[in-house]
C-alpha cells in the first residue's frame, strides 16, 4: 500500500509518541511556534497546500478567511476535523489515523494556534472502532506530553450516515443533533452560531491536516518537489472494485490515473470508474488524465476524496448505476423533497430495468428526474447524483437501450462499495455487509427504527 513518494503513509505503523519523534515528528509544531500565525499561513500559501477532502480549496486562504469572518461577524473560531469518511470507495483517512495519528494531532495543534480557534472537534464514526481507539490513545499521549492546545481537542463519535461527512451536518452532530445539512456554510456561521455571533468554523479533512507538520518542518519548496505547480505535493488514494491489488496508495499529484489503476492496482479491461458518488463517470478515454485538481475538473470529473471504484467490462452498467443510486436514495436526508423523491424514483426505475421489466420511456423518466433532483438543494448529494446519472447515461446510452430492449434480468450482484476494512497484507476488501438492509429512513430492516436517532444524539 506504499510507494516511493510516501510522505504521510509510514513504512510501518507509528504506535507511540516516541516513534513519532524518532521519525522527525514534533518539528512542525516547534516551527509553527517560531513563525506565529501569519508566518504559518505564509508557508502553507507558498507550499500551495489544497484541501484533500474533495473541493481542493487552498488551506491557508480558508484559515485566514475564517479568522477574518470572526473579526467582523463576532464570536469565536472553532476547528472541526472531518474524519467521517462515508464516501463509497474511500479508506484513506482511517488508514492515516490507524498508521500515524500523531501527524494529524500535530496538524490540529498547529491549526488551533494559527486560526485562534477555541476548540477542535474530530468528527468520526463510532463504528470505526480501531481508528477511534488509536486516536484516543494518541491524544492522551500528546496531552500528557504537554503539547500546546492538545487539551482543547475532543473526539465526537457520530452515526453511520453518509451525511455525517457533509461539513454542516457534522456541525449538527457535534451540537447533539442528527446529521442534517444546513443552508448556511460553516465558514459563515459555525458551531453554536446565533444571529449576533457568527462563530465561524474551519472544517479540514484528516489528510489535509496531516500534511501541515511536514510542510512546516521541511519547507514549502520541499512540499513542491512532488506534484504539479497548481496541485503540489502527494495525495493518498484508495482503489477498490475489479482490480488485482486493491488498497491505499500515496502518489505525487499529476500522476496519470491510468498509472494508479492499471500499473499499481492491476486493473484490466476497465469499463467505468467512479470517484465516489459525487463525480461524473470516468471512461477508458479519460484514464490518462493527470491526478490533479484542475485536470480532473477539466475532464468533467474530480479528485473527490481520492477514492476510485473500478468496474470492468464484465459488469452491467445498469447494475453499477443501480447500486450507486440506491445508496444516494437511502442516504438523502429528506430535507429537500426533490432530492429524496428524485433519487428514490431513479433507484426504482433502475431496479425495474434490472428485473427486465422496463420500457424505453423509463429511461426518459430517469433523465427527467436527474434534471430536477437538485431543485432547492442544500448540500452536494443531489449534485453528485445528477453528475453520476447524466454522465453515465451519455457514455453508455447504447447499452442501456439494449438492456431494456432485451427484457432480461441483469446479474444484480454488486455490493455497495462502502469499505469496512482493507487488509494491508492480503489486500482483501470487506464491504458493509448489512447495507442492503438500510432503509430510506436510515433505519435497518432488522433493527429498532429509533436506533439511529439514539446514536446520532450520543456523545454529541
Amino acid at each position: 500500500m506504499h510507494s516511493d513518494t510516501d510522505r504521510l503513509l509510514p513504512a510501518s505503523p507509528i504506535t507511540s509518541l516516541a516513534d513519532h519523534f524518532a521519525a522527525g515528528g514534533g518539528r512542525g509544531l516547534a516551527r509553527a511556534q517560531e513563525l506565529g500565525p501569519a508566518g504559518v499561513c505564509e508557508v502553507l500559501d507558498a507550499a500551495g497546500l489544497r484541501g484533500r477532502g474533495g473541493a481542493g480549496f487552498p488551506t491557508a486562504r480558508k484559515w485566514r478567511g475564517v479568522a477574518a469572518t470572526a473579526r467582523t461577524g463576532g464570536g469565536e473560531v472553532t476547528l472541526v476535523v472531518n474524519a467521517a469518511e462515508g464516501e463509497p470507495g474511500t479508506y484513506k483517512d482511517r488508514t492515516l489515523i490507524t498508521d500515524q495519528p500523531y501527524a494529524l494531532l500535530e496538524g490540529i495543534c498547529i491549526a488551533l494556534a494559527t486560526t485562534g480557534a477555541a476548540t477542535a472537534h474530530i468528527g468520526i464514526k463510532e463504528k470505526f472502532v480501531t481508528p477511534v481507539q488509536r486516536l484516543s490513545e494518541a491524544l492522551a499521549e500528546v496531552r500528557e506530553a504537554g503539547w500546546p492546545h492538545a487539551d482543547r481537542i475532543d473526539l465526537v463519535n457520530g452515526p453511520d450516515a453518509y451525511l455525517f461527512g457533509e461539513e454542516s451536518a457534522m456541525l449538527e452532530v457535534i451540537e447533539g443533533n442528527l446529521p442534517l445539512p444546513r443552508i448556511v456554510k460553516p465558514f459563515e456561521a459555525g458551531l453554536q452560531a446565533t444571529t449576533a455571533t457568527a462563530n465561524p468554523t474551519v472544517v479540514n479533512n484528516v489528510e489535509t491536516l496531516s500534511h501541515v507538520p511536514a510542510i512546516l518542518a521541511n519547507g514549502a519548496d520541499w512540499f513542491r518537489e512532488a506534484g504539479t505547480e497548481d496541485s503540489p505535493g502527494t495525495m493518498v488514494f484508495t482503489v477498490v472494485g475489479d482490480v488485482a491489488s486493491p488498497g491505499v496508495y500515496e502518489l505525487s499529484l499529476g500522476t496519470p490515473l491510468r498509472t494508479l489503476l492499471e500499473d499499481i492496482a492491476g486493473a484490466t479491461e476497465i469499463k467505468a470508474v467512479y470517484g465516489g458518488v459525487s463525480n461524473a463517470v470516468i471512461t477508458e478515454e479519460l484514464l490518462d488524465t493527470p491526478l490533479c485538481f484542475d485536470a480532473m475538473q477539466q475532464a468533467g470529473s474530480g479528485l473527490g476524496s481520492g477514492g476510485f471504484i473500478v468496474y470492468d467490462t464484465s459488469r452491467s452498467i445498469v447494475d453499477v448505476m443501480s447500486v450507486l443510486l440506491n445508496f444516494l436514495a437511502v442516504e438523502s436526508c429528506g430535507q429537500c423533497n426533490a432530492c429524496k423523491l428524485g433519487n428514490t424514483a431513479m433507484a426504482e426505475l433502475l431496479a425495474k430495468v434490472q428485473r427486465g421489466e422496463a420500457q424505453q420511456t423509463d429511461l426518459e423518466s430517469l433523465l427527467r428526474w436527474s434534471q430536477t433532483v437538485t431543485d432547492s438543494n442544500r448540500c452536494y448529494l443531489p449534485v453528485g447524483s445528477q453528475l453520476l446519472v447524466g454522465s453515465t447515461v451519455q457514455a453508455f446510452v447504447d447499452e442501456l437501450v439494449d438492456t431494456v430492449d432485451a427484457g432480461v434480468p441483469t446479474p444484480a450482484d454488486l455490493p455497495t462499495p462502502l469499505i469496512e476494512h482493507i487488509d494491508e497484507d492480503s489486500g482483501e476488501v470487506t464491504y458493509h455487509e448489512r447495507y442492503h438492509l438500510k432503509q430510506l429512513d436510515w433505519s435497518y430492516a432488522d433493527e429498532d427504527p429509533g436506533k439511529l436517532r439514539l446514536e446520532g444524539l450520543r456523545d454529541g
